[in-house]
């Protein structure tokens, strides 16, 4: 069984943004009045910046918008759930990650996960404040299988989602009650659903951060030794890592559609978003 907290305790701390460089429209239209040439060169510029940056989220300006790509964000929030973790449990942390989370509407949300040698932790944190919202602790030893594989969806949806992800189980979905099933905002679903983060390769870091495979590789040992150590329940059991498809069992996906168009489940820049016309 999982259980879930509200935080307070976490200072929020200031953090300075950087400025953006992007030309206005108005340098442009200047630019052109100005001189036929600065024409070619500023459609040559953006044939350049095209090739650098293939994936729109490359593009700096695109990244600065979630806030945790911004400089000391993903330090901060490491050093505030590492300084968590150290009074309330003493555990071992075994790696810290920044995935996305897909609830059973199939809405998106940001969450750092912390693997330690008991416990999976998924921690929402506002990048903004730099604070931990709110912290789910899943006891590894309750952990009893885990799914990879493509997103499906019920024959009648109208929802879809591309890409793939996995799905961890420490729970019967079949005695997950009715209501809980169809509350968008329960928390007593009896499994996590993650996805790699939009901000994969923006850097290294973020690479590093941000692979389901690079969580997988520290989570199963991880569950395998909590297994192997527990004196509960939990002793004896055998972990099933399992290659198959993970529906979301959503039909008409109208609220999912809103709240993932607007990246409205991260720590994100709403205003500046907007000003420069991306969706």
């Amino acid at each position: 069984m999982s259980t879930i907290a509200s935080f307070e305790g976490f200072q929020a701390v200031s953090l300075k943004q950087e400025g953006d460089d992007q030309p206005s429209e108005t340098d442009h239209l200047s630019m052109e009045e100005e001189d036929p040439m600065p024409r070619q060169i500023s459609r040559q510029s953006s044939v350049t910046e095209s090739t650098l940056y293939p994936n729109p989220y490359h593009q700096p300006y695109i990244s600065r918008k979630y806030f945790a790509t911004r400089p000391g964000a993903i330090e901060t929030a490491m050093e505030d759930l590492k300084g968590h973790i150290a009074e309330t449990s003493g555990e071992t942390i075994q790696g810290f990650w920044l995935l996305t989370k897909i609830d059973h509407w199939n809405n998106e949300k940001e969450r750092i996960l912390l693997v330690t040698d008991k416990t999976l932790l998924i921690c929402k944190y506002d990048f903004i404040m730099l604070s931990c919202v709110q912290l789910q602790r899943i006891p590894l030893s309750a952990v009893y299988r885990i799914c990879l594989g493509k997103f499906t969806f019920p024959g009648m949806s109208l929802d879809k989602r591309q890409g793939e992800g996995l799905r961890i189980y420490w729970g019967s979905p079949e005695e997950q009650s009715l209501l809980s099933r169809w509350n968008p905002w329960s928390t007593e679903v009896p499994y996590a659903t993650f996805t790699e983060h939009p901000m994969k390769y923006t850097s290294e870091k973020f690479l590093e951060i941000c692979k389901l495979s690079g969580f997988m590789s520290k989570l199963v040992p991880a569950i395998q030794n909590a297994h192997k150590n527990s004196t509960g329940s939990g002793r004896g059991k055998k972990l099933m890592v399992l290659t198959e498809p993970i529906l979301i069992e959503t039909y008409t996906g109208l609220m999912s559609f809103i709240g993932n168009r607007n990246k409205l489940g991260y720590s994100l820049a709403r205003k500046s978003w907007i000003n420069h016309g991306r969706p």
